[in-house]
Formats: structure tokens, C-alpha cells, sequence
């Protein structure tokens, strides 16, 4: 009996252990799953928004050339809904040219390897790069005006 009970209790191991292993990968399963929905949640707007940057690139040079009040007002709620899904701007006047977040239109007179100018506006949906900046590049003794 003493040889039978431990053949027992070592098939009782083995199954518990395994029903241990079935369990963890369940549990890893269900945990990567709602990673992946959340991921898809975060960035299943990324199209719309991307149809949208064009509008707000318009209403942009708009504002800058009309000075409405009530445009300014629309463009800045405009700006905040589009904030409030994950949208910000890549800053890129002034900084160092990087390839990664910017897209060199023109090369102009300034400071070498410098954004001088920003051309159109590059924006970052949830820190993943929608459309990059682009930008005129500093270069010394260039004149292409």
C-alpha cells in the first residue's frame, strides 16, 4: 500500500503542477489580450485623426491670416478634443534636425542642421509618430529664397 501510495501522491503532483502551468498561461493569455484591445483602442482612431490634420492645417493658416475671434475659439477647442485623444505636436523649430520626427522641404540660411522654419506641423498619437514635421534646414551660406 505504502507503493501504491506513492505513486499517488507523485500522479497527484504531476497534475497539480500541471494544472499550475495551465493556469499561469491562462492568466498570461487573458493579460495579453487586454493589451492588445487596449493597444487597438488607443490607436483605432489614428486614421480619422490623420483625415482630419489637413482641416486643421487649413483653420491654422486661416487664423493666422483672418484673426477671427470665433475661428480662434473653434481652432482651440478643435485642438483640445484632438489633445484629449492622445495628439500632441512635435515641437522641431530650433531643435537639432532629426530625421526620425522631421522631413527636410528646403535648405535656407541659419544655423547648420537646425529646423529654421516649420512648414507644416508633425503630431505624435499616443508617443507614436502620425505625421512627421516638415521643416526647412539651417545650413551656413545657403540662400534659397
Amino acid at each position: 500500500m505504502a507503493k501504491d501510495d506513492k505513486k499517488y501522491r507523485g500522479e497527484i503532483e504531476e497534475l497539480t503542477n500541471k494544472w499550475k502551468r495551465a493556469l499561469a498561461d491562462y492568466q498570461n493569455l487573458e493579460r495579453r489580450v487586454a493589451e492588445d484591445k487596449e493597444s487597438f483602442v488607443k490607436f483605432v482612431s489614428a486614421g480619422l485623426i490623420l483625415k482630419l490634420l489637413p482641416a486643421l492645417d487649413s483653420l491654422e493658416k486661416a487664423e493666422k491670416h483672418l484673426e477671427d475671434e470665433g475661428l480662434g475659439l473653434a481652432l482651440k477647442q478643435f485642438r483640445q478634443a484632438l489633445q484629449e485623444e492622445g495628439l500632441e505636436k512635435i515641437e522641431a523649430v530650433g531643435k537639432e534636425f532629426n530625421p526620425e520626427e522631421m522631413e527636410c522641404v528646403d535648405l535656407c540660411k541659419g544655423e547648420d542642421e537646425k529646423a529654421m522654419e516649420e512648414v507644416r506641423s508633425g503630431y505624435k498619437l499616443n508617443g507614436k509618430i502620425l505625421r512627421v514635421t516638415q521643416v526647412k534646414v539651417g545650413k551656413k551660406g545657403e540662400n534659397n529664397e
